[in-house]
């Protein structure tokens, strides 16, 4: 499944989240990642699915959508890896705006030094640029970056699409407690982030079960610093710190539609049990898909969440 939503996003509104990336193929490996470990970890942009079925895809889910009385903010690509691994972006971006809604794109910003991702990522409306640390230590602790990636690059990469874009461009720091959260880390991300200029700066901590069961959230202190230092450099900082809520959709088919949510997005116990109610249906619904071992249950600051398994054989 290609399209997965619409999901509420504290960012963009009513998200249809697009799924451009095989499980989980990224250039990183965060430790705060909802999806677990990288299985695959990559920096050549390479063709995964065919752009004409995707765009068919996604153009089917938001007839959808509407036919279920549901409204779509933005369609966003925000997959199981990193968007910008797939080749066929700037033509899935291009082709999709044709429909009408905005485009938006998440991006770890590994591999903004490529002038040909800078190019596709400028077709969309919306792009967010992960800067997590600006400090190498930091930075390879907290994302666990493929090897022959360069930060200095990376940072001139940022640089350079901030330079060009005409959209609206968001950066978001993820602050994790013992990993960037010390004061020089944060001073030096603030210091970046003044030269990027970005139209809001997020700060967020882990929300979701993290790919390292250390990756815990940062504490007070290090976020009001992070915001206090932020906001002298740039003119909007927003805190990403609580529940989105349960405003998730539901498009028809229930075991399709938490299957795709679950995939790239763990969903709160009252957020299921929200989208059941929708459906009329109970929660023998969700045991099925547990012992089908379809979808898993997790634990993490005192609420429980539901994931989707996902697949080692990528062939599958």
């Amino acid at each position: 499944m290609k399209a997965f939503g619409p999901i509420p996003s504290r960012r963009l509104g009513k998200s249809l989240g697009i799924n451009n990336i095989p499980p989980k193929i990224c250039s990183y490996s965060c430790v705060y990642c909802q999806l677990g470990k990288a299985i695959i970890m990559d920096t050549e942009r390479q063709f995964y699915f065919d752009p004409d079925e995707l765009v068919s895809e996604v153009k089917d889910k938001i007839r959808q959508v509407n036919d279920a009385g549901e409204t779509i903010d933005y369609l966003t690509f925000v997959p199981d890896g990193e968007p910008t691994l797939d080749i066929n972006l700037g033509k899935e971006i291009r082709a999709l705006k044709n429909t009408g809604i905005k485009v938006a794109v998440i991006t770890n910003s590994s591999l903004l030094w490529r002038e040909d991702v800078r190019e596709d990522l400028s077709a969309a409306d919306w792009v967010s640029v992960k800067v997590d640390s600006v400090l190498p230590d930091n930075w390879k602790k907290t994302d666990c970056p493929h090897k022959t990636l360069d930060l200095n690059k990376i940072r001139k990469g940022i640089l350079d699409f901030a330079d060009i874009y005409q959209g609206k461009l968001v950066t978001e720091t993820m602050l994790v407690k013992g990993y960037n959260d010390d004061p020089q880390s944060i001073l030096m991300t603030a210091t970046c982030l003044e030269k990027v200029y970005p139209d809001v700066a997020y700060i967020g901590i882990p929300t979701r079960p993290p790919a390292v069961p250390t990756a815990e959230p940062a504490g007070e202190e290090a976020i009001n610093l992070a915001y206090q230092e932020f906001s002298r450099m740039v003119p909007h900082v927003e805190l990403i710190l609580g529940y989105e809520g349960n405003a998730f959709a539901y498009t028809g088919n229930i075991e399709e539609d938490i299957l795709s949510i679950t995939a790239v997005h763990p969903m709160r116990r009252e957020a299921v049990e929200e989208m059941l109610r929708k459906a009329e249906l109970d929660w023998s619904v969700i045991d099925q898909l547990i012992r089908q071992e379809k979808i898993s249950e997790v634990d993490f600051n005192g609420h429980h969440f539901y994931m989707r398994k996902l697949k080692k054989d990528l062939s599958v």
